[in-house]
Formats: structure tokens, C-alpha cells, sequence
């Protein structure tokens, strides 16, 4: 399990790169893995189904090379797994695969085994529910990833497809590198971190310390937030906010190609500093230029810069993108 999981850490974590290498990049990790041969012949399927006691708030991992991961919180002590191994051609592929689980007091790991060197078509779906209080870790190489009412801590990563994550107070981390992450109703005390490199981002009702939305190709669309320090960047894509400020809030949002648009529910003040080489900015909120700062909308070029206060000037917005503009919106 350690080179499957190390090779998801190390490409989650990847810098940024030219298109064209993330193109190739991508190609190479679904060569690995992919469905190769899923159209030669019909579809054989197999299912194994087990139960593991771990405890109410045991420890559970899952990690997979191909197929969907769907993790839900339940009652009880055990965790139910019900998987189903699918492939086209020779049924013996199916059995060439194997389903493997590491069970001691308070934890399990589930990992799937291909054979060495195989170029197997065959891939495995995942249904799993644990007690509602276990602590979960998910990774797939190609494949989704949604977990679900699960109240201990969460981490979910894939390389290949969608990461989802709802009723998850405790989440902590929501990666892909190419797919779309979609987060609902998630509290924490602690921080979050979610990132995708070639997809779309999307949360709505999230409550934590602090924040980090992350894209490279792709629109970040954040409702109904709440929390004490943001940042939000994506390099070609919108980046839309909406929802309140702390009053001692820092909110750094940032696009490299593409607008920014905040909708804010009365706030009771804030400082902005806003920056667009070649677009507007606009504020819906009667701000008042700083005195060491500017409103520069003279300065060559079609962009503009704005240094302003509203109300008490409590929190603190940052917003920077080099092509769209910014606009700041009365919810």
C-alpha cells in the first residue's frame, strides 16, 4: 500500500506546470491504471462483502487503484464492505485480483492488489459504512471518492475523478488532481485544506478556522462560509464568494485568468486591497479610500488598483487577478 498511497501524496501535492506537461502528466497515471480493455467482451463481475469490528470511533483506510470509492457513516461497531470487482474477457482477470483487509483492535485497512505487472482491465467499487464515529482515510488512483456522514476525521484524495464530502464535521483534507470537489455542510475547529488541478471546486455551507481552496483549471464557487482566515487561488478560472465576514478575518482570494466576485451579508466593516492588471473593480459598499492608499484607475493600462475601508475595517479582503475584474456585492 505505501507506493500507491505515496504516489497520491506526491501528485496532489505537485507544483504548478505548463498545460502541456499537466496533460501528459495525467495520461501517464491513467495509462498506469486506467480501464484499459473494459470494451473486450462482456462484463464479468464479482462481489465480496465482509465486516470488521473496529469500534465507535475506530480507525478505518481504504485504498484503491481503479474504481469508486462510497463511504457512509452508520451505526454499530463494524464496518461493512461490500465490493464489487468488474473486468471484460477472462473471468480468471477478476480472480488475479484481490481484496485484502489488515483488521486489529480499533482499526482496519483495506487495500486492493493487482498482480505485478498486470495489465489487469479489471477495477473495484467500493460500498462501505462505518460507525458514524470513526476516523476515515480514502485514496484511489483512478476513481471518486464521496464520504458521508462520517463524524470523526476525514481524509479523502484521488488522482483520477471527483472527491465529495458531505455531513463531514471533522474534515480535514478533499484533493484530486483532475476532477471536480464538492463539499456541503462541513464543520471543524481545525483547518481544511482542498485542492484540485483540472476541475471545478464547489462548497457550500463549511464552517472551520481556516480554509485553503486551491485550482489550477477550473472555477471556485463558495457559499455560505464561515471562518477566520481564507485563501482561495485559482489560475484560469472565477473565484466566487459568498457569505459573511469575520471581523478579524483575512480573505485572500486570487486568479490569474478570471474575475472575482464577493456577495457579502451585512458586514460590519473591512479593508480592501484589490488588484487587476486589465479589468475593473467595483464595490457595492460606500468604501472610503484609505489615506495612504489609492484609487488608481489612472495608472497606464485599462486595470485598476483600490486601497479602501467600510464601517469599522475589521476584516481584511486581498483580491488580486491579472485578467477579469473584481466586484464586491451586497448580498
Amino acid at each position: 500500500m505505501r507506493p500507491i498511497l505515496a504516489f497520491v501524496i506526491a501528485g496532489l501535492a505537485m507544483p504548478a506546470a505548463p498545460a502541456s506537461a499537466q496533460d501528459t502528466h495525467l495520461k501517464e497515471i491513467v495509462r498506469m491504471r486506467s480501464y484499459q480493455g473494459r470494451d473486450r467482451g462482456p462484463e464479468q463481475t464479482d462481489r465480496f462483502t465482509a465486516k470488521y469490528r473496529v469500534g465507535r470511533d475506530g480507525r478505518v483506510s481504504i485504498a484503491n487503484i481503479s474504481g469508486d470509492i462510497v463511504v457512509t457513516g452508520g451505526g454499530g461497531e463494524e464496518v461493512s464492505v461490500d465490493a464489487v470487482k468488474r473486468g471484460r474477457g477472462d473471468r480468471s482477470q477478476l480472480d488475479q485480483v484481490r481484496i485484502e483487509a489488515d483488521n486489529a483492535p480499533g482499526r482496519v485497512d483495506i487495500k486492493t492488489v493487482y498482480p505485478m505487472r498486470s495489465s489487469s482491465s479489471v477495477s473495484v467499487d467500493f460500498t462501505v459504512v462505518v460507525p458514524a464515529g470513526a476516523s476515515v482515510e480514502v485514496h484511489s488512483i483512478s476513481g471518486s471518492v464521496k464520504v458521508t456522514g462520517v463524524r470523526g476525521s476525514v481524509r479523502a484524495e484521488t488522482v483520477s475523478g471527483m472527491v465529495t464530502a458531505a455531513d463531514t464535521p471533522k474534515l480535514e483534507v478533499a484533493k484530486t488532481i483532475s476532477g471536480s470537489v464538492t463539499l456541503t455542510n462541513v464543520q471543524t475547529e481545525g483547518d481544511i485544506s482542498v485542492g484540485t488541478i483540472n476541475g471545478t471546486m464547489s462548497a457550500k455551507g463549511v464552517k472551520a478556522h481556516g480554509i485553503d481552496f486551491s485550482s489550477i483549471s477550473g472555477d471556485l464557487v463558495i457559499a455560505d462560509i464561515v471562518c477566520e482566515r481564507l485563501g482561495a487561488k485559482s489560475i484560469s478560472g472565477n473565484v466566487e464568494y459568498a457569505g459573511s465576514l469575520t471581523r478579524t478575518g483575512r480573505y485572500n482570494l486570487t486568479s490569474h485568468s478570471g474575475s472575482i466576485r464577493l456577495t457579502l451579508a451585512n458586514p460590519s466593516g473591512f479593508e480592501l486591497n484589490a488588484d487587476s492588471f486589465s479589468g475593473a473593480v467595483r464595490s457595492d459598499f460606500a468604501v472610503t479610500v484609505a489615506p495612504t492608499g489609492r484609487d488608481d484607475h489612472r495608472r497606464p493600462g485599462p486595470g485598476r488598483t483600490m486601497h479602501a475601508v467600510f464601517g469599522d475595517g475589521g476584516a481584511m479582503l486581498t483580491i488580486r487577478t491579472f485578467s477579469g475584474d473584481i466586484v464586491i456585492a451586497k448580498r
